[in-house]
């Protein structure tokens, strides 16, 4: 872990680089900043990191034209938990939101850890330090991090187009699952997700869809922004989120695709990833090997269509040099698709739950075409934004963050010494209740209800196909020991036994 001084001295020392680098953007100016974040979007769901069925075209530019991550994370397999990380550069279990809001029900040895339901308004969100700053804030689609009076016009945001307590619009088609144009509030513990999407419905139409709405809000609010003040845009896609649907066009040209290239039928999702029954699981379910759904792949080129329109309106407008861009998921792909060579999914702490696609474009910082392997993760895009601004760190508030800017510059120098994740709760993709820490190339799950762990060489095998902790017994003694001091030194929630 990295030490508090260290931090400070490493954010110190980025401070002056981002200060040498801003003569090229101009004395006193700023970049505009933008956040995608998909939703449920899989390491290798874009043709840019390997897929073959999906096409992605756009994203494929914006990471040709900037630099593509090969080993960056969220930090937690659900997106409540990861969207808070974000927010706050504050690991989900330091924050006590280490599932999705409200979470569920499942049980086994032991009851669930108790968990927050919102994030607190005593946290301070990028949002806030940026407006403070001079920053427009707006957030435009999926919140998910708590219901009215936790909105995102109440954590920093100016504008909040969509934002709402639910995880999943009850329809990707307009009205979205709308009886009107707001959300309407529900007690804590019932179903968040059956509401429509708030602010959506007025001057929609019959086959609108929400990607294409929520991308034409905030291109809207670009086109309308003050010149003289740069802007932040948060942009949390609903997609790639069930319900799996899609234009039907474009689910026709999959079809004839899957079939042209002989793949095999897609059959039921399935309920569970990969596990053990050891560890939490009360049914598997075997994962599709193939990348074949064509509803899914129209899901995908459709959020794909819509960020190269923004990038288009950025062109158009003349702001595309000064704008710098993050692409990345908020966990790993949904069991509807294939997730390989990674294991497991969205809800587990293997490679296929946490690791995502990742590219930032920021022109005269980043190489066009570059590629980063060095490992982080996504509590470090709060300190990275406020460095890219020329804004102080303030490690006080992203204790968990370490800026990645000298990355974007060529760096190759590792960020962090290790990489936490905790998972206190029995998942609704199967996974049990577990810890995670990588060093290096080795990455331990510890799994809560049977003490056993699991070892794996992620740079030998990617796939995590291969435990290897019965050969290395002393790496596991140290690295147990690293994974309960970082657990207590946040105060980890746990679960609870059962009375």
């Amino acid at each position: 872990m990295n030490s508090v001084p260290s931090r400070i001295l490493l954010f110190a020392l980025v401070a002056l680089a981002c200060g040498v680098r801003s003569a090229a953007l101009g004395a006193e100016q700023r970049p505009n900043i933008i956040v995608i974040l998909s939703d449920d979007l899989g390491y290798a769901d874009l043709s840019c990191y390997g897929s073959t069925f999906h096409e992605s075209p756009n994203l494929d530019r914006l990471a040709a034209g900037g630099m593509r991550f090969t080993q960056a994370y969220s930090s937690s397999p659900y997106c409540s938990p990861s969207r808070a990380a974000i927010l706050t550069g504050r690991h989900p279990a330091r924050l006590k939101i280490t599932d999705y809001i409200p979470s569920n029900s499942k049980t086994g040895r032991f009851l669930p850890a108790e968990m927050r339901h919102a994030l607190p308004l005593e946290e301070v969100t990028l949002a806030e330090v940026l407006k403070a700053a001079g920053y427009a804030t707006w957030h435009v689609g999926k919140w998910h991090l708590g219901d009215v009076g936790f909105y995102p016009q109440n954590q920093g945001f100016e504008v909040n187009i969509a934002g709402h307590a639910g995880g999943l619009p009850p329809s990707f088609f307009w009205p979205y699952g709308n009886k009107s144009n707001e959300a309407v509030p529900q007690p804590a513990g019932k179903n968040y997700h059956s509401r429509g999407v708030p602010g959506v419905v007025d001057g929609g139409k019959p086959g609108e869809h929400l990607c294409d709405r929520l991308t034409s809000e905030a291109m809207k609010l670009i086109e309308r922004r003050q010149r003289d003040r740069p802007f932040f845009l948060y942009l949390p896609f609903y997609d790639v989120h069930t319900p799996i649907m899609a234009k039907p066009e474009l689910v026709q040209k999959y079809q004839a695709k899957a079939a042209k290239l002989g793949l095999p039928a897609v059959k039921a999702v399935p309920t569970y990833g990969e596990g053990s029954l050891a560890h939490g699981t009360d049914q598997i379910a075997k994962l599709p090997e193939q990348q074949a759904n064509p509803t899914y792949a129209a899901m995908i080129e459709t959020m794909d269509t819509n960020v190269g329109r923004l990038m288009a309106k950025l062109d158009e407008l003349g702001i595309a040099d000064h704008t710098l861009i993050l692409f990345t998921s908020d966990n790993g792909g949904h069991s509807v698709t294939s997730n390989r060579p990674l294991r497991g999914c969205k809800g587990w702490l293997y490679e296929g739950g946490v690791r995502e696609p990742w590219i930032v474009k920021w022109p005269g910082v980043t190489r066009p075409g570059s590629t980063c392997d060095v490992p982080i993760i996504n509590t470090d895009i709060f300190p990275t934004m406020l460095a890219a601004a020329r804004l102080p760190a303030r490690p006080d508030l992203h204790w968990d963050g370490v800026s990645f800017m000298p990355l974007l510059s060529g760096d190759t120098k590792p960020v962090h010494e290790a990489l936490f994740w905790h998972f206190p709760h029995y998942g609704n993709h199967g996974s049990g209740p577990c810890s995670s820490v990588r060093v290096g190339p080795w990455k331990l799950i510890e799994w809560l209800e049977d003490d056993s762990v699991d070892l794996f060489n992620i740079a030998e095998d990617l796939g995590e196909k291969n435990d290897v902790a019965a050969l290395h017994p002393v790496r596991i003694q140290q690295m147990r020991a690293l994974l309960h001091a970082w657990r207590h030194e946040i105060a980890a929630n746990m679960p609870r036994p059962k009375s």
